[in-house]
Formats: structure tokens, C-alpha cells, sequence
């Protein structure tokens, strides 16, 4: 049973150890087990860190009458994402393409060779805002398994051959790759590099049509730190290129922006992994390794390349408070670092999500005084018995600190 996951090196299978479900690891034996019996895989993919994915394993993967009709119809694998992107990547893609959006907890329904026939994200234990209950998913997928395999044979080899022509699309886009950045044989170099440049220089042109001027950013709720985006357009903004300006103007209004937000955490410095909307001003509460170390170095950088003395300061105090926060809080005994901080708070025996960081009415009037704390209520548009998240206010782990930084312009 479950007990499969007790031994895996990973947090995370380790946490639904105890589940009711018949959990299997990724590997070649799960999908044996299904051709075995003929039953299709159920594959769920989330990481230790993730809100949404104890929401649903509380809510359906600890149920034991869900846990029945899983067991007895669907051979269940759990997979770590942080501990095997290949298999989230390759199913993430499947994902995107039958929905059109990705995510996690991510529910993958699959043919005993691995194929994708069906798939989406959380599933709530009942219809909700437009979202099917899991066990009505459960139940219409083995339907669909029994009384017309065909079509769902079919379902998977389209999509298989979709997400092929789609990587080829992508491979003729992208021109031969080389080993080296340089020109292939027999091509002029001059030519070469005036072609790079020109495909940089679109590039950032693309980039600056996607910029959400009033917040930050590139494109609207929910919102993630764009680094890979962030690390073209600061080595662009080095070049001779025309669009050299336009690109260290870019990267420093996303710096910038993200700086003063709620997504950075103003107390103990580090970077939570997004917001839920479009202003930086909600985020979500868990905070990732990868990418605080991807933003400590765009930081840094941006520590040394910016113009404006101001810019330079704040890139700096970001970069000094978020080294500082990695090593306090993410350091472990043995010398590594942690993966990922959890969103969710052990309070008062429940999960509450960003429990650690939002503060109360009451709460900010015991840090801030009696004289002080109506003003910065009626500064954020807190009614007394409102939480609050989207006052941008953090705190750090454990008691609340003597002092309080507004986040946010």
C-alpha cells in the first residue's frame, strides 16, 4: 500500500506516506502494475512546499472513500517536481496543451505506457465555481475507460503527436543549435552577428510590448518573477545594441518594482514565488530556493550596472537581505540548503496559508502603538477585523519584531 513511499528520498512522497491511496513512485513497476490489470494511471504531481497541494490531498487523497475508488479502478503514482522536473516537465506540457493553463497540484490521467488521455489541476471534493468535484472526474474517466477505450486511445495519440509537432515547430524556430555561439562553417561572420542582432533586438522590442507599465512586470494575475527574461535583458542591456537602453530600462522597472512589493518579503528579505495579482500586492506565500538563488545574482548584477544611485542602493539592500535570509533560513545542518519554505502555518492544529506572515488589526497595533497604528490602518484600508495580506505587511518567523516596513511604493 502507501507504505511504497516510506523509504523514497523525497519530503514529499514521504508526506502521503500515511495516505490511504495506493501510492506508487514514478517508475517502470507502476506502469506494470497498470498494464497488469488494465486499469488506466493516475499521476499526481506537486512538491512539499505547495498550498494547493495539501489542500487537495486533505480534501481527497486522505479520504478513504476516495482513496477506495482510486485504489480500485487507477493504479496512483505520486511524483516530486522539485525531485523529477523531467517527468513535471513532459507533463506539464501535456497539461497546457488540453487546458490551455498549468499548475500545481497537477492531475494526470494516463495510459499504461505513460500517454496523456486526460489531465487538469486541483480538483475541489465538490462542483465549485465552475470546477467538476475529483470524484466525478474519477468516475467519468473510468467510464470513459470502459465503454470507449478506443476514443480514449486516440485522445492520447493526438495529443502525443500534437506535443511532437508542437517541439518541432519549436526546433525550426530556434534554427540549428551549435555548441558555440559563434557562426557554423562556412557561414560569414559578419552576417552572423548582424543576424543575432537583429533577433536580440526583437526580442526586447517583443518584451517591451508585454511590459505592464502601471505595476511591473510582464502580463497580468497571477504573477511570477520573470528571471530568465530578467537575465536576457540586464546581459542585452551590456551590448552595442540599439536596444541596449530600452533593455537595462526594462529589467530596472521589473527590479524595481518587484523590490518594493509584497512579493518581497520587506522584514527578512527573500522573494516569495508569486503574487495572485496583477499590482505584486497578494502573494503567495511560499518561498523557493530556485528562485531566490536566480534573483540574488539579477540583483547583484543589478547592483553593479544601474545608473541611478538610488537604483543601485535598493538592488544592494536586496541582494545583502536576501543571501542573508537564504542562509539563516534555508541553511540546514548539513551543510546544503532547504528547497522551499512552506506557504501554509501550523496554527492551532490547522493549516493556515501565509499564517507566518500576515498580520492582524490587533497584532499591528501591539507593534506599532496605540498612536501609530490607526494612521497605517487607514493607510492600507483595513476595517478592524480584516487580515492582512494585501496590506503588504510581513513578519518574520516566530514572534512579531520590534520594527515594521510598509512594503510598496
Amino acid at each position: 500500500m502507501a507504505g511504497r513511499l516510506l523509504t523514497e528520498a523525497s519530503a514529499y512522497l514521504r508526506q502521503h506516506a500515511g495516505n490511504p491511496v495506493d501510492w506508487w513512485p514514478f517508475g517502470d513497476e507502476a506502469f506494470a502494475e497498470a498494464r497488469r490489470r488494465n486499469v488506466p494511471v493516475f499521476i499526481s504531481v506537486g512538491y512539499a512546499a505547495c498550498h494547493w497541494c495539501h489542500v487537495m490531498a486533505h480534501e481527497s487523497f486522505e479520504d478513504p472513500a476516495t482513496a477506495d475508488y482510486l485504489n480500485e479502478h487507477f493504479v496512483s503514482i505520486k511524483v516530486d517536481r522539485e525531485e523529477r522536473p523531467d517527468v513535471d516537465a513532459v507533463y506539464m506540457a501535456a497539461t497546457q496543451a488540453m487546458t490551455g493553463q498549468g499548475g500545481w497540484p497537477m492531475s494526470v490521467f494516463a495510459l499504461p505506457n505513460g500517454r496523456t488521455f486526460y489531465a487538469g489541476t486541483y480538483f475541489p471534493p465538490r462542483p465549485v465555481q465552475g470546477m467538476p468535484a475529483f470524484r466525478d472526474v474519477l468516475a467519468a474517466v473510468t467510464s470513459a475507460w470502459k465503454d470507449r477505450p478506443e476514443e480514449v486511445r486516440q485522445s492520447a495519440a493526438q495529443l502525443a503527436a500534437h506535443l511532437a509537432s508542437a517541439q518541432d515547430g519549436n526546433r525550426r524556430l530556434l534554427g540549428p543549435l551549435r555548441g558555440s555561439a559563434g557562426p557554423a562553417d562556412g557561414e560569414d561572420a559578419a552576417e552572423f552577428a548582424a543576424e543575432s542582432g537583429r533577433t536580440l533586438s526583437a526580442g526586447v522590442e517583443t518584451l517591451a510590448g508585454l511590459e505592464d507599465r502601471q505595476f511591473g512586470g510582464f502580463g497580468a494575475a497571477p504573477k511570477f518573477p520573470p528571471s530568465t527574461v530578467l537575465r536576457f535583458l540586464l546581459a542585452h542591456a551590456g551590448s552595442v545594441s540599439s536596444t541596449a537602453e530600452e533593455a537595462a530600462a526594462l529589467a530596472g522597472r521589473t527590479l524595481g518594482a518587484m523590490a518594493r512589493s509584497a512579493l518581497y518579503d520587506q522584514l527578512e528579505g527573500g522573494f516569495a514565488r508569486y503574487t495572485v495579482d496583477r499590482r505584486w500586492a497578494v502573494p503567495h506565500f511560499e518561498k523557493m530556493l530556485y528562485d531566490n538563488v536566480q534573483l540574488l545574482a539579477l540583483y547583484a548584477q543589478w547592483a553593479r550596472t544601474a545608473v541611478d544611485p538610488a537604483e543601485r542602493r535598493l538592488a544592494l539592500r536586496v541582494t545583502r537581505e536576501t543571501a542573508e535570509w537564504m542562509i539563516q533560513r534555508l541553511r540546514v545542518q548539513e551543510g546544503g540548503f532547504a528547497s522551499s519554505l512552506d506557504a501554509d502555518t501550523l496554527m492551532e492544529g490547522r493549516r493556515v496559508e501565509g499564517g507566518t506572515y500576515v498580520w492582524t488589526p490587533k497584532q499591528l497595533a501591539e507593534v506599532l502603538g496605540s498612536e501609530d497604528a490607526p494612521a497605517v490602518m487607514a493607510l492600507l484600508d483595513l476595517a478592524s477585523g480584516d487580515m492582512a495580506p494585501t496590506a503588504q505587511l510581513r513578519t518574520m518567523t516566530g514572534p512579531a519584531p520590534a520594527r515594521c516596513i510598509l512594503a510598496g511604493p
